[in-house]
């Protein structure tokens, strides 16, 4: 499933993703989370662009532009404490990421109804959800509606490109969405419900595997 160069940096991968779970738990390391934490889509940008010269050239300026994107959210993210308007700042970022991967997916759709049953199962996710968040959303209610609806767009087209790439695209990418979705639900219920045990954990973790899924998934979809 995975090549010798992927299987190489999924090693280098895990062992960033790995120093900043750990900067980021612990006090004494915090200042070390400055670095770990966008080393974790650095790393991600500098490998895809060595490896996408097979794809095409909108595939390739969207798919960076999307990592790009989330490095630019994961540094606004890192200054909350400071002001509110970092997290509205980080918030617009992920949804440009979001819409751009949305754009890369949408090149390979292959329309099907199967779709249906699946959208059906996200909008009950999503309503759940926000069901649990409306409380707490106060003024970001809205921005945070037309968030969910992106990053649920972005799953869709995630799914709609079963039959027209490799399995193991599919499955990757298909599944980096999923993990994409895991992550966003875990922040939002830990900023707008309630705090979460461990919750800089799995944030970080299922947002580094999401990533790291969807930049596998692409550069095998040709």
């Amino acid at each position: 499933m995975l090549n010798k160069s992927e299987i190489s940096f999924s090693f280098v991968f895990s062992i960033i993703v790995m120093a900043e779970l750990i900067c980021g738990s612990v006090e004494s390391l915090s200042t070390y989370h400055y670095f770990t934490k966008p080393s974790i889509l650095i790393s991600l940008i500098f490998f895809f662009w060595k490896h996408a010269q097979h794809l095409d050239a909108k595939t390739k300026w969207l798919t960076l532009l999307a990592l790009l994107f989330s490095l630019l959210g994961d540094v606004f993210l890192m200054f909350v404490n400071a002001s509110a308007n970092y997290f509205i700042s980080g918030l617009l970022a992920f949804l440009l990421a979001h819409i751009m991967y949305v754009l890369v997916f949408l090149r390979k759709k292959k329309n099907s109804k199967k779709v249906l049953p699946f959208t059906a199962l996200l909008l009950i996710y999503a309503a759940t959800l926000f069901y649990f968040l409306k409380a707490g959303l106060g003024d970001l209610l809205i921005p945070v509606i037309v968030y969910m609806g992106i990053i649920l767009l972005m799953a869709i087209t995630a799914f709609l490109r079963q039959g027209n790439v490799t399995k193991n695209s599919f499955i990757l990418v298909f599944l980096g969405a999923l993990f994409f979705i895991t992550s966003d639900s875990l922040l939002a219920l830990n900023k707008f419900y309630e705090p979460l045990p461990f919750s800089n954990i799995s944030i970080m973790l299922t947002y580094s595997i999401a990533q790291l899924f969807i930049v596998f998934g692409l550069l095998k979809q040709s």
